[in-house]
């Protein structure tokens, strides 16, 4: 069937109701409103459907695991349920059964626009960019022209290789757009990608004299310029966070072995083991290092420019405040000899330039304080840092021991594996750098 049939929908204002409670977050009236709904209609797979909703925005996944299963069963070949239940196994990163129901909903409602952007959200999650491209081109068929649709398809095209199709699309949206920002930048992207970096040249710098302060614009500017960007846009990072929030740490620990707070929060406890000493987590992410250490007797503050981030962080109970600003921000902001011990984990990656990261951090040490950050290892024959294909950038270690030196620092280095990427290793380097006690 392709939508539930049901004489007098008495359960509708109650699903509604539930729906609307659900996305407020008010999860407990819509257990209560569920529950009336489930009594009237006990078999009611619209029911199942919100109660996985209801689950996994409470985080019981078990539970929504549960009630997604109980959906399918009941209504096996309805579209919103099957959708649902697609886009939850795809925020699971469980591309494969998220990848299968998708198809299965596209051919059941082929022309639902919502099923359409549904599954080419799930094709781009779960990396399927030829799935992507099928079905963008299935829409454009039904919505020919649709300025939306040739956006992600050009964007697809040029991830592809496709770059002849990719740049007819973007010549033609920006000749048809002028004044949209976003076609400029799409088509310089692209330009970029084949290795066309002059011709890129043209759209960035119009976009640059229009919105000199957009921090994305100039890093794609400096790549066409043949420059290494000094940093990743805060926007850039944020989106790619705000995004992966609720499923990071099941990625990043389970999926690439990412072991590097642990062991941090292990040898603090082992330098401090009262840990009465008041510590600053820039980029604390989900709040691996604060999980590890557990409750401090000193203050442990939280830094992160992905709110969503935060949020997760603030589940284990631990952090006594966070601020939601980028790490230069934070470290521009903060005052002299604040901190015993400053964290930076898996965090100068998205920083290309340190000159201004390692003085700061100096500055708001304590005396005796330490600084503990990680970098991706550069060859020692290359340049200071590198960005790298995957928008994260790489650092030499002599570089970065010479920084901390400069400014007073003692420095201990250790190499190791900071993570698995694309079943590789990913070799790195933790450095602690210590301020000298005072002699006063």
């Amino acid at each position: 069937m392709s939508a539930i049939s049901i004489p007098a929908d008495i359960n509708r204002k109650h699903l509604e109701t539930a729906r609307q409670q659900i996305v407020k977050g008010d999860l407990k009236k819509a257990a209560l409103t569920l529950n009336k709904a489930h009594r009237q209609m006990p078999n009611d797979a619209r029911v199942f459907m919100l109660a996985g909703l209801m689950a996994e925005k409470a985080g019981n996944h078990a539970k929504a695991d549960e009630a997604f299963a109980r959906c399918l069963e009941l209504a096996p070949m309805w579209g919103p349920g099957l959708l649902e239940t697609a886009l939850y196994r795809a925020r699971r990163d469980q591309f494969d059964q998220a990848v299968e129901l998708a198809e299965k909903v596209a051919r059941i409602e082929p022309s639902n626009p919502q099923v359409l952007a549904g599954v080419i959200d799930i094709a781009h999650r779960a990396k399927r960019l030829e799935m992507a491209v099928r079905h963008l081109r299935r829409g454009l068929e039904q919505h020919a022209g649709d300025p939306m649709l040739r956006q992600h398809l050009a964007a697809d095209l040029s991830e592809l290789g496709e770059h002849a199709e990719a740049s007819q699309l973007w010549d033609a949206l920006v000749s048809e757009h002028p004044e949209q920002a976003v076609y400029q930048l799409g088509r310089a992207k692209s330009l970029i990608a084949r290795g066309e970096h002059a011709a890129a040249l043209g759209d960035l710098q119009a976009l640059k004299e229009k919105h000199p302060q957009d921090q994305t614009v100039a890093y794609y500017l400096a790549m066409a310029e043949s420059k290494t960007p000094q940093h990743l846009p805060v926007e850039m990072h944020r989106a790619m966070f705000d995004d992966m929030a609720e499923r990071f740490d099941a990625h990043l620990v389970g999926g690439l072995g990412y072991q590097l707070p642990r062991i941090v929060a292990e040898q603090l406890i082992e330098r401090h083991p009262e840990k009465d000493v008041n510590l600053l987590d820039l980029g604390c992410g989900t709040g691996l290092l604060g999980m590890y250490l557990g409750a401090m007797k000193g203050y442990l503050i939280g830094v992160d420019s992905s709110l969503k981030m935060i949020e997760q962080a603030a589940r284990h109970g631990v952090y006594d405040r966070f601020h939601n600003v980028n790490l230069m921000d934070a470290l521009n902001n903060t005052p002299d000899q604040e901190y015993d011990v400053i964290t930076c984990l898996d965090v100068l990656i998205y920083i290309g330039d340190p000159q201004s990261v390692v003085p700061n951090a100096a500055r708001i040490l304590k005396p005796g304080g330490e600084f503990i950050f990680s970098c991706e290892a550069g060859a020692e024959d290359g340049p200071d840092f590198a960005l790298q294909s995957s928008n994260r950038y790489t650092h030499k270690r002599s570089h970065m021991e010479t920084l901390c030196r400069q400014v007073g620092l003692q420095v201990s280095t250790q190499e190791l594996v900071l993570r698995q990427e694309g079943g590789q290793d990913v070799q790195g380097f933790v450095i602690t750098a210590t301020k000298p006690a005072s002699t006063d």
